[in-house]
């Protein structure tokens, strides 16, 4: 019985050490576990602020396009007004200059694509001159 006891005490020993190591071999694949989804978890947080950076950024940049569209149909509209009022006998010539800068000015501002700087800056888009020689008459008339 003696020999009995013994030798179930060893298979006992035996059976306690293997779930020891397997005890240890799943802890240490739990921890490795834990260690890559910490590490997923630290890219996802990372590119969930930059793309909430990206909107604000967007949002802004939109905003400001958006004011400057605004600026140039003021600016347009204040040109077209004077070269109205021109056209019906008033000297208006250097308003009419000024508001045709104001409105290149503006329209270089909301443009997105620098073929259209480029062109904006070079003069009107009609082709229209900013010295006011095509829309001057030469004498102040009143109605």
């Amino acid at each position: 019985m003696n020999e009995k006891s013994l030798a179930q005490a060893k298979k006992i020993v035996e059976l306690e050490a293997r779930l020891a190591s397997e005890l240890e071999k799943f802890k240490s694949e739990a921890e490795k576990a834990i260690t890559e989804a910490e590490a997923i978890a630290v890219v996802y947080q990372a590119d969930a602020e930059a793309a909430q950076v990206q909107a604000r950024e967007e949002a802004e940049t939109a905003q400001t396009r958006a004011h400057l569209v605004g600026e140039l149909a003021k600016c347009q509209s204040r040109r077209e007004t004077l070269e109205e009022i021109h056209a019906r006998g008033f000297e208006l010539t250097e308003e009419i200059i000024k508001a045709k800068k104001l409105e290149v000015d503006a329209g270089a501002l909301a443009s997105d694509d620098d073929d259209d700087d480029d062109e904006s800056k070079s003069g009107s888009k009609s082709g229209e001159k900013l010295d006011g020689e095509d829309t001057a008459p030469e004498e102040n008339q009143e109605p």
